[in-house]
């Protein structure tokens, strides 16, 4: 499974347009490709995930208008290993309360489905913000839930089906009928509610978890505030508020002489190394790789997995190599190499004989497939 060179072309047609003019601003509505889109998660996807993979709660909840049911209403026990399993999904059950209107909530779907987990993994380096997935399976002519509205931006996309979608916005609520190979973006807070029409419905929605100058700027000085010290205020000053606010004063002006001479550059740098070492493994195909990782030579066609970036920070004789769920520590001197690396798309080792020997190039490699930046093609 691949994704579009750009996850938020696919959503939104056009990236650099819409960061600059619509990110967090209003709604915006694009047609795609219905096949873009219907590859990402199918009925018979879901169907697969129901009835024959032992999905368990919290991966699943079901909702019928407006109400959550509740989980024994659609779940079983059992054993594995002697051990005890609960919240698995008893399908009998949850198609029998899907037929009666309930909608089928698949949530954190970027975890288990592969589509939908490249297509996160993209969208996330591409915005630079946490990114989560679920999906909404409803009958014919049922709603899930009532109006509501989300404490993050929503791309919401449908892959089966049609669902009509009232939209609240400034101007007042608008209708908006979304069928296959549509998407639309609807920023934080906007009130929304959606019925299935004539068949089943079946759409994903990607909530982006934004990240915030506030977040930013209290992450910058937690160093700072840290040496604040954490000593009780001085008793009787409520008869003496003004020797306590003398102090406040003082010790106020030393924190805004610290923070005068904290670095913007550095703390960025601190972001962009959290960001790009806390998300979730993609390893997709991994075992196949561990497998071939000693045989690798000079004319392995080697691929950068999809979603996984390689930033390089100095330091001092050394590289920071950050890969997305994790940092790895190299030599300085390989950095012409590296960048070579991140500027193709396929390559095989014998790419880099122009910045290192054959027995370096090699080492290199089977690192970075090891590490899981790079995979071997097949």
């Amino acid at each position: 499974m691949t994704v579009p060179d750009s996850a938020l072309d696919l959503l939104s047609g056009d990236a650099q347009t819409f960061v600059s003019k619509v990110w967090a601003s209003r709604t915006h509505l694009h047609r795609a490709d219905p096949d873009d889109l219907t590859a990402l998660l199918s009925l018979d996807d879901v169907d697969t995930l129901l009835t024959s993979s032992a999905i368990r709660t919290p991966s699943i909840r079901m909702a019928q208008d407006g109400t959550v049911l509740a989980e024994s209403s659609y779940t079983r026990g059992a054993t594995l290993a002697g051990k005890p399993l609960t919240g698995l999904v008893d399908p009998r059950k949850a198609l029998a309360l899907f037929e009666g209107g309930a909608t089928i909530v698949l949530q954190g779907l970027h975890r288990y489905w592969e589509p939908i987990t490249l297509l996160v993994a993209e969208l996330e380096l591409e915005l630079g913000h946490p990114c989560q997935a679920n999906a909404y399976l409803t009958p014919p002519g049922a709603q899930g839930f009532a109006v509501h509205s989300d404490s993050h931006d929503v791309f919401v996309f449908q892959t089966a089906g049609s669902k009509q979608w009232e939209i609240h916005g400034p101007d007042g609520a608008e209708e908006l009928l979304l069928e296959p190979g549509m998407s639309v973006y609807l920023p934080t807070g906007t009130p929304h509610a959606a019925r299935a029409q004539d068949t089943v419905s079946l759409h994903v929605t990607i909530g982006i978890n934004q990240l915030t100058w506030r977040g930013l700027v209290e992450r910058s000085l937690r160093d700072v505030l840290a040496e604040v010290p954490d000593q009780h205020l001085p008793a009787g000053y409520l008869d003496q508020p003004a020797d306590l606010a003398e102090e406040l004063g003082r010790r106020l002006e030393t924190l805004a002489g610290r923070i005068r001479g904290l670095d913007p550059a550095a703390s960025v740098e601190d972001e962009v190394r959290r960001f790009l070492t806390s998300r979730s493994p993609r390893l997709a195909g991994g075992l196949h790789d561990v497998l071939a990782v000693a045989t690798i030579d000079d004319t392995t066609r080697l691929r950068r997995r999809p979603g996984h970036p390689c930033v390089l920070l100095a330091r001092d004789d050394r590289l920071e190599v950050l890969l997305g769920d994790r940092a790895i520590d190299m030599p300085a001197r390989l950095r012409p190499a590296l960048t070579e690396v991140r500027a193709r798309r396929e390559l095989a080792p014998r790419d880099l004989a122009g910045h290192l020997d054959e027995q370096s190039r090699l080492v290199l490699c089977r690192r970075l497939v090891r590490e899981g930046f790079l995979e071997v093609i097949r």
